[in-house]
């Protein structure tokens, strides 16, 4: 049985390729907004954390990261 991918629940949801790059762009989006806020607040440690998610999401919206459609 093959893995459902994200989001897999009961009706099998997810299965047909992921996150859209529009959605995977605005997490990234939002990643940026919560580290400088933690950074401004002077929480480095989350500031750096979400800072790296947004890296994360930003590189696979952009298709570096992630399957390879051929």
């Amino acid at each position: 049985m093959a893995w459902a991918g994200w989001g897999a629940g009961p009706a099998g949801a997810g299965s047909t390729g992921g996150p859209s790059r529009l959605f995977l762009w605005l997490l990234a989006a939002g990643g940026v907004a919560v580290a400088a806020a933690l950074w401004r607040d002077g929480r480095s440690s989350g500031a750096l954390f979400s800072a790296a998610a947004a890296a994360y999401f930003a590189l696979r919206a952009s298709g570096v990261l992630g399957r390879r459609d051929s």
